[in-house]
């Protein structure tokens, strides 16, 4: 879930003080802006809704659904 691996990035940054840390913690940054943004949200929004479509739920599932939806795999 997007919500707990951005607390879970957010903790982590926190541990990052050494100054050859400090480029790991703005690339960690950036990661955290990009689960934040509209757009993730709307595709992962798109993503869960394929996965029930497909019988799968599971967050696992979900790239499976996404190349499913590219690639055009038949319905039952």
């Amino acid at each position: 879930d997007t919500d707990r691996a951005l607390v879970l990035l957010e903790e982590y940054c926190k541990k990052l003080r050494k100054p050859e840390e400090q480029q790991l913690k703005k690339a960690i940054r950036k990661v955290m802006g990009i689960f934040k943004s509209s757009l993730f949200q709307a595709l992962l929004g798109s993503f869960t809704k394929k996965a029930t479509r497909y019988g799968t739920t599971s967050h696992s599932s979900l790239p499976a659904a996404a190349a499913c939806d590219v690639l055009g795999c038949p319905k039952d």
